[in-house]
């Protein structure tokens, strides 16, 4: 049966006009209400008003206009069961085969936190939802329409049969009610807030996707996306090559992208992540520079690891990782020394995420591997607002830690000098990716380029976040280095002089000033912490003892 009649009644009428002109054109009889009636009759559409239908006028200020069973036995009447299409001749109730209904803007009314109670409830739409309702489950015989940007392929599709094709139905019809549920979502939320002074959560996330499994080989796993964000981001992403994404691969892909997304745009950057921590950051004068630099972070951790840039993903690139003409090294420990061995395939990585990859990169990944994930990311200026983690039994909710710091107070009678401000800016960014309590050495390498020389993460103090793990990773990567570039002169020499060169950054402040007074020790000479201890003073004479600089950023980073 061809569509023959539609009723029309919307809030956003963006694109309306020209929709139902269309289906004036074919022949479609179009009732409406109120101000859409009043639209579509400027507009030179011929409309029929609802209450011609429900032999009733509009009343209370339109509260009430299509809540009648003239309008609503003409939605629900299924078309092949008999007692409703009696009843629809013995009560002669015109059917309706197209809804086209938006809501009242609810969401966008309360957006302002000052709207009175009254303005409010007056834009809870109630006749709405009831017909776009009432459409959607009977679907197969009442297309239902409630997204202006459905109407050109609903048009298609009339032009071509006068009817709508049951897939598209059905798609339109599951719209209908994840949009009356999110719509319902947002009304019990505010009302909930104004009135009973209770904060409600309601997420709605989609595309659901059944991954390999969980964070074990022994957990199912679902990947949901939330339709809301419009950030850059690895969930609303594109995979180029390779297998599918596992639940590790998102979590890590994740924090890959978000720590390359904190670094200033003007600077070519690439992350390393092993179990969401960066052990490789790096800038570069190309995007290849970055990659090496970040690589020589952790070379051991980032074998099956997980890398990000800002940048496109070139040749160059590719070359470094399977390239035939490059010399690949994996590393193992060794009677205490960093042993390395040639890795004829090239090194091996997870996932690869960039905002651009050339079509020769492409290409060369999927010869060399087919198991690396190749994803490309969306460029986006906006950022969500809230983060979400579940435990049993709740979940927590916070704003994002979209900040890096709130100042950068020098206390101590020694200062930062040149590029130092902005190396401890880029180190403080790798730290605030870090698992705390987080340690992070940053090196300038070459002028204004930064790279992560020892990452200590995920300690119960940061004592030994720093001593154990980030001062002894980065003395690794400094006799590595020393080695394979066969610098002459005494290793231990100059080791000391590249780590006083380095700025140690604490995601959190300095309870006491053993911090410090170890970090002298091994020859540290510039601090970055949060501040804000009963006991700054101590940390801040212990500097000034020790002749080593410390900047305080009022902003502590936790990472749990």
């Amino acid at each position: 049966m061809k569509i023959k009649r539609a009723l029309v009644s919307v809030s956003d009428k963006n694109g309306i006009i020209e929709f139902v002109k269309e289906l004036s054109y074919l022949k479609i009889e179009i009732v409406s209400t109120g101000g859409t009636a009043r639209t579509l009759r400027e507009a030179g559409v011929e409309v029929k008003d609802v209450s011609e239908l429900t032999g009733f006028p509009e009343m209370m200020d339109g509260r009430v206009k299509t809540l009648h069973p003239m309008v609503h036995g003409g939605i629900l009447a299924r078309r092949d069961n008999d007692n409703d299409m009696k009843a629809v001749q013995e009560q002669s109730i015109p059917l309706i085969d197209m809804i086209v209904v938006n809501l009242y803007p609810f969401k966008e009314v309360t957006k302002d936190e000052n709207v009175s109670l009254d303005v409010a409830i007056e834009n809870i739409d109630i006749g709405g939802p009831t017909m776009l309702r009432a459409a959607a489950k009977n679907y197969k015989d009442v297309a239902v329409i409630t997204d202006p940007d459905d109407y050109n392929r609903v048009l298609t599709q009339l032009r071509e049969s006068g009817n709508v094709e049951m897939k598209l139905r059905e798609e339109l019809a599951i719209k209908v009610f994840h949009h009356t549920a999110t719509y319902d979502a947002a009304v019990d939320t505010f009302l909930s807030r104004r009135m009973l002074r209770e904060d409600r959560l309601h997420l709605s996330y989609v595309r659901g996707e059944v991954l390999r499994y969980g964070e074990n080989a022994h957990q199912s796993a679902l990947f949901f996306r939330d339709p809301e964000s419009k950030e850059m981001s690895v969930a609303h992403s594109e995979v180029l090559s390779g297998k599918a994404m596992s639940y590790n691969n998102y979590v890590d892909a994740n924090a890959a992208l978000e720590a390359v997304k904190d670094l200033p745009e003007d600077k070519l950057a690439v992350s390393v992540i092993k179990h969401t921590n960066p052990c490789g950051l790096a800038t570069g004068e190309s995007v290849t520079e970055a990659l090496a630099r970040a690589w020589e972070g952790d070379p051991i951790s980032a074998f099956g690891g997980v890398l990000a840039t800002n940048s496109t993903v070139d040749m160059e690139f590719a070359n470094f990782l399977k390239g035939d003409q490059v010399k690949h090294y994996s590393y193992s420990i060794v009677n205490g020394e960093n042993v390395r061995q040639e890795v004829p395939s090239g090194k091996f990585v997870e996932v690869v995420i960039a905002p651009d990859f050339t079509d020769d990169a492409v290409n060369f990944f999927k010869e060399k591997s087919k198991a690396i994930r190749l994803v490309k990311v969306n460029k986006s200026e906006q950022q969500d607002q809230r983060t979400f983690r579940a435990i049993t039994g709740g979940v927590l909710v916070q704003d994002r830690d979209n900040a890096l710091m709130e100042k950068f107070e020098v206390v101590t009678e020694k200062t930062f000098p040149g590029n130092y401000k902005e190396l401890a800016e880029f180190t403080l960014v790798a730290c605030k990716h870090t698992k705390s309590n987080g340690i992070v050495l940053g090196r300038e390498y070459k002028s204004e380029q930064f790279q992560v020389m020892g990452m200590g993460a995920g300690q119960p103090n940061r004592v030994d976040s720093m001593r154990k793990l980030s001062i002894t990773k980065a003395k690794e990567n400094l006799k590595r280095e020393f080695d394979e570039k066969g610098l002459s002169g005494d290793f231990e020499e100059w080791c000391q002089t590249e780590i006083e060169k380095m700025v140690l950054v604490s995601d959190g402040f300095f309870p006491f000033d053993d911090t410090v007074r170890e970090a002298a020790r091994f020859g540290i000479k510039y601090i970055v912490q949060p501040g804000g201890s009963m006991r700054d003073k101590d940390s801040i004479q212990a500097c000034n003892e020790l002749g080593i600089a410390m900047a305080l950023t009022g902003l502590r980073h936790f990472n749990h």
